[in-house]
């Protein structure tokens, strides 16, 4: 049964899937009508602090949607290889018969001074969270194109991808990269009514704990604890918070918006 039926009938791909936002943004999308396809890695990555998501979470994400009524077919796939990404898509195209929304969700994160990040942090950053978000509109953008009918594409970035987060330069980088992409790729895509755009959390809870960021925090507190503080008096979002604000980003309800950056930040970036 879906809450709004904005997307009945339409098919969303979905990367980073297995959990977090990826999850709440397959649920988010099923319970409005949406068919799933989605996709994650289900790996332990080599320089993040956390666990990776496992083939269990991405059942979960299965079950969840199905209990929405409505089909997802899943596959594990990691982003940085493009082939992988081509045939999942394939093989969710094939059984629902077209693609309407693309969500670029999959991202991994790790801590240390700009100086200091290794060159392995860096290598595994940008090929996860840029040149992922890259294969992601690679494999999809020609079959939207060749369909006709329009879509929407939305690349998750963060706060980071708007100003200078201290302590995480290598993903600041990346999502400064994926909001460049995001604008340039709308101007292209305008004329097929592709519409492409970035959201911006700040801390969401999705099991990517960074517990190095404490002593750093703790050593620059005097000049840098106002970049992390936010206006409402909230500290962390819960990625249903950011899965509502991508659902209506790629629903008829935002056409006119395409090259945008939408912060769901609490008020982080107004400081």
């Amino acid at each position: 049964m879906s809450v709004t039926g904005r997307f009945e009938d339409r098919v969303v791909f979905i990367t980073g899937a297995a959990r977090g936002q990826g999850r709440a943004e397959a649920i988010r999308f099923a319970q409005e009508g949406a068919d799933i396809i989605a996709v994650d890695a289900c790996t332990q990555f080599e320089t993040t602090p956390y666990a990776g998501a496992t083939r269990e979470d991405l059942d979960e994400t299965v079950r969840l949607v199905e209990k929405t009524g409505r089909r997802i077919v899943a596959r594990t796939a990691d982003v940085r290889d493009l082939d992988a990404l081509s045939q999942a898509l394939t093989a969710g195209t094939e059984e629902f018969g077209r693609l309407d929304v693309v969500v670029a969700n999959a991202g991994i994160c790790s801590v240390g001074l700009s100086w200091e990040i290794s060159a392995e942090q860096w290598r595994e950053t940008v090929d996860v969270n840029l040149t992922g978000v890259f294969h992601t509109a690679k494999a999809t953008v020609p079959y939207l194109i060749e369909q006709g009918t329009g879509g929407a594409i939305v690349f998750t970035s963060s706060v980071a991808g708007l100003k200078g987060v201290p302590f995480t330069g290598h993903y600041v980088a990346t999502k400064h990269g994926i909001t460049g992409l995001a604008k340039t790729m709308a101007n292209e895509l305008g004329a097929h009514r592709i519409r492409v755009n970035t959201v911006h959390p700040a801390g969401v809870k999705t099991g990517m704990e960074l517990r190095a960021m404490g002593p750093l925090l703790d050593e620059y507190a005097t000049t840098l604890s106002p970049i992390y503080m936010n206006t409402l008096p909230d500290t962390i979002s819960e990625p249903e918070d950011i899965a509502g604000t991508v659902a209506w980003l790629c629903s008829d309800d935002a056409r006119h918006v395409t090259g945008a950056q939408i912060r769901v930040d609490m008020g982080n970036l107004n400081r």
